[in-house]
This record gives C-alpha cells, structure tokens and sequence, in this order.
C-alpha cells in the first residue's frame, strides 16, 4: 500500500481488512489527521475513484479494488507511542468474534484527543490476530458489553444485525428524579452538531434522524440529594448519544453525565462517591453472525455502580 501524499495522487489496494468496508469508512481509518468533512467533500466531488470509476460514499469495496485518493493534508502524527496492550474482561469468544466487558474511563478507539483504545490495545495484547474490528461502538465513560470481529465475514453480518433491529440492547441507567411510569417508548429525533469549541454533541430535533428508546422503570429512591431512578433502557435504534440526550431532554439526565448531565449534582455525587456516569451496557442477545444459535450475553453491574445503589437504598426516605 502506498503511503499517503499531499502532493500527488495516490492509489490504495484493498486488502483484507478492507474488503466488504464502505469507501467512506476504508478512508476514515487511513486519512487520520484529515477532517471528516473533507473526506466526504472528495468523495461527492468525485476525486476518489474505485477501479477508474466515481464512486459514492456506500460503495463497498471487494479485495483487490484499486482506490484513487487525490492529493490530502494529513496531520502530522505527534506520537508515534504504539498503544499498551491489554487485554479486557471476556464475556464470550469464538472464531468469528469477542465480546468484552469494557470499564468506563477507556475510548473505543483512538481519536479525538485519545491516543489509544480499546481496540488498538487489544491488537497489542493479540499481534497473532489478524482481523479486529469494532463492531459497534460505547461511549467512553459507559461500561459494558462491546462486540469485536474477529472475521471480516462476522463484521458484515453484525452490522446488517445492528442495521436491521435483530440486536436485543439493554443499558442500565441511574437518572435524577422520580420517573413514574412503568414502561414507555420514546420517539424524538436526534440531530448531530458541533459546539462552538468543535465538541460533538447531540440535540433533539424535527431535523434529525428518527430515534427510538424503550424505558423500563427499575427502582426508584428519595434521599438527601434528591430523588433517582434506575432504568432500563432498550435501544430500538442506535445513535450517537441516544439515551443520554432522550433522557435530558425529558428532564432526567443520567447522573454523573458530563455532557447532557446536572453539572451541580454531579458534583454533589462526586462527594458522595460516584466518581462516573451512571450507564452500563448490561445485556444483548443476538443471533451468531456465522452460526445457528442465539447469544444470550450479560455483564453484570461494575462494583462502583453497585455499591452507589446500596448507599442509596439506605438513605431512601420514602415511607
């Protein structure tokens, strides 16, 4: 594979780890350093060709494809520190795929003001692999259960699966106030934006892309700092911020949200010791992307989170 220029044109083949991608994503992982909005620009420009011919952002590449990238500024890395293995809490492995529990406080993947994630530190821990691949992606303060493909063909298919609705989702979220009802849907559209700072965030939004969270009511508690309640929260669809920004909106951020959060409360908690956003991915079932049978997968709540409960439960003054 050629290395990158800003000065002439540059021609990629695809190789494994590329085959059965979309163009756009096979770009983003290799012009690091270069906006995203420039990567789309050259691509609805037409700049980019796959085998002489234009090609459109969801084209997907087949090994062997011959990829035409134009001339590109690409930020000049300022670490070349590879990233310290590590291996994570395994919930279920096999050929095809792993499943880990992920801590909070650790990125997926690098980027954004992270060197280094999950997944480049799992290629350390395992430079025998060769494929591993995100299959969908946690926030960096949310625990839980995170799937990584171990086969191209597996990746494919957990995508069609997340794509498709055929993926079960289930978080536990631990918000401020009373939520009353035992069950309810919620259907507000999510709109992706930058701050003024160049920080993502999410808005609720006519604009934006239908969005779709099933809440179920799991507890609830009155104490000094005020009342909470435990949810837990389906995931019907799966954007960027999904839960945190539906349950803010509504009035019940999660707690402990840096983002979306009662900043004030946060720290409040702090003292008391939740020192994280209250968000855990706790189970998924889904059918094996290369098998027959169902994955019936769970991580249990981290200790931190547990413990935080307990103090809760003994401070509830309801009568």
């Amino acid at each position: 594979m050629n290395e990158l220029s800003k000065d002439s044109v540059t021609f990629l083949e695809v190789g494994e780890d590329g085959a059965g991608q979309r163009i756009d994503n096979f770009l983003l992982k290799r012009l690091k350093g270069v906006p995203k909005s420039h990567v789309y620009r050259i691509l609805r420009s037409g700049e980019v060709r796959v085998n002489k011919g234009r090609a459109t952002a969801d084209r997907r590449l087949a090994l062997g494809d011959r990829v035409r990238v134009p001339p590109v500024r690409v930020a000049e890395k300022t670490d070349d520190t590879p990233a310290p293995p590590r291996e994570f809490t395994v919930v279920f492995e096999d050929a095809a795929l792993i499943v880990i529990d992920k801590p909070a406080g650790v990125a997926v993947h690098g980027g954004s003001g992270v060197s280094f994630g999950v997944i480049e530190q799992l290629r350390q821990a395992r430079p025998q692999a060769k494929f591993l691949e995100l299959a969908h992606r946690l926030d960096r303060e949310t625990s839980g259960l995170l799937i990584i493909g171990k086969k191209r063909s597996a990746l494919t298919r957990l995508h069609d699966q997340f794509r498709e609705g055929a993926i079960d989702k289930r978080y536990l979220a631990l918000v401020k106030g009373a939520w009353r009802d035992p069950l309810r849907h919620v259907k507000l559209p999510l709109l992706k934006y930058l701050t003024p700072e160049g920080e993502r965030r999410v808005r609720v939004s006519p604009e934006g892309k239908a969005s779709h969270s099933i809440m179920r009511l799991q507890g609830r508690w009155a104490t000094p700092w005020g009342e909470f309640s435990l949810l837990e929260v389906e995931l019907a669809t799966g954007r960027t911020h999904q839960i945190r920004v539906h349950l803010a909106h509504l009035g019940f951020p999660i707690v402990g949200d840096d983002k979306y959060g009662d900043f004030a409360l946060n720290r409040d908690l702090q003292k008391a010791g939740l020192k994280r956003m209250f968000l855990h991915a706790a189970s998924m079932r889904l059918p094996h992307p290369l098998g027959e049978e169902s994955l019936d997968l769970a991580a249990v709540l981290p200790a931190e989170l547990e413990r935080f409960l307990k103090k809760l439960e003994k401070s509830d003054e309801t009568l």
